[in-house]
């Protein structure tokens, strides 16, 4: 008689439970919003179709996610899309550090010039201490971080002339994103630097309104930025863009924790997936990217560590500066793991 009691009691309880699953989900949205910066056809935004996928297999379809890029939903000014994720207007985002740092002030750790010399310096950070340390601040943004893509080292174009020491850029006419620390950056090094969103750029680099721009390879290429007369390019390696993938706090709240367990799980894999599509075709090992660039007439040169020292020793002030604001203890955190890799 015990045990019979037991087990009904038991099975009202799982019942209790199952009924109360189906009624949290029954609350979720017909549509998550997803937003990113470029389109879809960039490993940023195949990074996005991945884990959208897979949220959407793996939790049965209770998680429909819709991926609106060019930051759409905020009228494509990129510089305001974390704002819109802690406001509720976005559900979901995979977003660069750069874009949202005016907002959270120790992801402009990436873009220190010249910290991070090769993707095992950004592994170091982003996958050690220092990542934990940023993940922890922005979760009490009203964010929940979750994993770690990479848009990948921020490389130098132009229309001019190959640029192999710092006189070689001065004078120019760059658009930079919209952050203090490259405005800083790149007067440092004598140029001219324009403050632009991407939406704006394409068209100024065709009109001549700016002589140049700094961005990974894969955006350069899949933009074609060679046929808007970025003839000269430079790798340098100065400043890399990792991703990151959040959920709005709220919208995390209103799941199971058997689906945020779902998708967490999901945002790490498309991480790495979006990783490994990120650095195809730029490494020494497999160069095709390049060799792909090249073919459209464009002159490519490559500093040496010699070369890129003069450059740092020009911008060493602004490192110097900005680390004081960032926060100097995650900054010698940064350089200690990188020293170490």
């Amino acid at each position: 008689m015990k045990l019979r009691t037991l087990m009904g009691a038991l099975t009202c309880t799982l019942a209790a439970l199952t009924v109360s699953a189906t009624a949290q989900a029954a609350d979720y949205k017909s549509e998550y919003k997803l937003s990113i910066v470029v389109g879809t056809t960039f490993p940023w935004g195949q990074g996005a179709v991945i884990w959208s996928d897979l949220v959407r297999e793996r939790t049965d379809g209770r998680i429909n996610i819709k991926i609106y890029p060019g930051t759409s939903l905020v009228q494509g000014d990129q510089t305001r899309e974390f704002t819109a994720i802690r406001q509720g207007v976005i559900d979901m985002a995979i977003g660069s550090t750069i874009n949202w740092s005016p907002q959270v002030k120790k992801l402009n750790i990436f873009s220190l010039p010249f910290l991070m010399p090769d993707y095992a310096a950004i592994d170091a950070l982003t996958q050690g201490p220092v990542g934990e340390a940023l993940f922890e601040t922005l979760s009490h943004k009203g964010v929940v971080p979750l994993a770690w893509g990479e848009n990948g080292y921020r490389q130098l174009s132009n229309s001019k002339h190959p640029v192999v020491t710092p006189d070689d850029i001065k004078g120019m006419k760059l658009r930079v994103v919209g952050s203090p620390l490259y405005i800083d950056t790149f007067t440092a090094l004598g140029a001219n630097p324009t403050q632009m969103s991407w939406a704006d750029a394409q068209p100024a680099l065709a009109s001549g309104a700016v002589d140049g721009q700094e961005n990974p390879l894969a955006i350069y290429a899949g933009a074609k930025l060679y046929d808007v007369a970025q003839k000269y390019l430079t790798l340098w390696n100065y400043v890399a863009d990792p991703l990151i993938f959040v959920v709005n706090k709220d919208v995390w709240a209103s799941w199971t924790p058997e689906d945020q367990k779902i998708v967490r799980e999901a945002a790490i894999e498309a991480g790495k997936q979006e990783i490994v599509i990120a650095r195809k075709g730029v490494t020494a090992a497999d160069p095709s990217l390049l060799k792909e660039i090249e073919s459209h007439g464009v002159t490519v040169t490559t500093l040496t560590p010699e070369q890129i020292d003069a450059f740092a020793r020009v911008t060493q002030p602004v490192f110097d500066k900005w680390a004081k604001q960032i926060d100097p203890d995650l900054v010698k955190q940064a350089q200690a793991d990188i020293a170490k890799r």
